[in-house]
């Protein structure tokens, strides 16, 4: 049996091998998420014009319809003869691609953050503390709303909206982490050695931050999702003539009775996509949890 020694620099947050990459939780997330995106982007090769444009002689009509054209509409369509596969597959990019600008910049914006009030005493660590701890004082939703209202509808103004609002979090975790591992003897001799700042937070100490970021990451993707489609949904999000999620759900409230079809497809992309992706937070988070016990052996 081998003993970890303090001066060992932090392992990789997670490596993949032949049978996948060790949780099944993280595994049966990516997989549920690949599947999800496959089959969606899968119906790019049957796409055409006829698949988009609406067709009122087909409007409102029942997952498995074919339509006096000849189009199988496997989910059905909206009330505008619109088929609702195609149009989740169009809300793909709104949806999924807003969430996840969205979640690099809370990522990069919590990492820097939380790694400059850890480096830093004095002056500069309270004025970070103040700035996150102004930031969490304001409901995130409300703060949300009340931007978006002013800067307005589109894919960057609602992603960098999100993303500046939400890294609070992610500041506060990075900076406890990086506090602790400013102790550790291989950035204290790294710090004698005369190794500039930057170079050690880029190369010593963000490399143990990785397991916490990629779990944190993965959690507030999906949070961002379903916030992206909440706006959405209350017609601040993305442009009512978008094929977002979040406007498909706000489509649907006329016809939960009639035509409940119209409801239950986005909700179902939304639900599964969160679902894999709390799966994959929970993997990676697994995943460390067997790193830092391996360590201590």
């Amino acid at each position: 049996m081998t003993t970890a020694t303090a001066t060992d620099k932090p392992a990789p947050a997670f490596r993949f091998n032949k049978l996948g990459t060790g949780s099944f939780q993280l595994d049966l997330g990516i997989l549920i998420f690949a599947l999800v995106i496959l089959a969606l982007l899968s119906q790019w090769f049957l796409l055409d014009s006829s698949n988009l444009d609406g067709n009122l002689t087909s409007r409102l009509k029942g997952p498995g319809f074919t339509g006096r054209d000849g189009i199988y509409h496997l989910l059905g369509t909206d009330q505008l003869g619109r088929d609702l596969l195609f149009r989740v597959l169009g809300g793909l990019p709104w949806s999924l691609g807003i969430s996840g600008v969205a979640v690099v910049c809370v990522a990069v914006i919590g990492t820097f953050v939380g790694l400059i009030g850890a480096w830093y005493t004095g002056i500069i660590r309270t004025l970070v503390l103040l700035g996150i701890a102004s930031m969490v004082a304001m409901p995130f939703l409300v703060l949300a709303l009340v931007v978006v209202a002013v800067v307005g509808r589109g894919f960057w103004p609602i992603s960098l909206t999100m993303g500046f609002i939400a890294w609070t979090a992610v500041a506060r975790v990075i900076y406890a982490e990086s506090r602790g591992l400013l102790t550790r003897e291989y950035v204290l001799a790294a710090r004698l050695f005369g190794v500039s700042k930057w170079s050690i937070l880029i190369f010593h100490v963000l490399p143990g931050l990785r397991p916490t970021i990629l779990v944190m990451a993965a959690f507030f993707f999906a949070v961002l999702l379903i916030i992206e489609s909440a706006l959405s949904f209350l017609g601040l999000g993305a442009p009512l003539n978008a094929p977002s999620w979040g406007n498909m759900l706000s489509d649907s409230r006329q016809y939960l009775v009639n035509a409940p079809w119209m409801m239950f497809v986005p909700a179902g992309a939304i639900v599964t996509s969160v679902i894999s992706l709390n799966l994959i937070g929970d993997g990676f988070a697994e995943l460390s949890r067997k790193r830092a016990r391996a360590v201590e052996v």
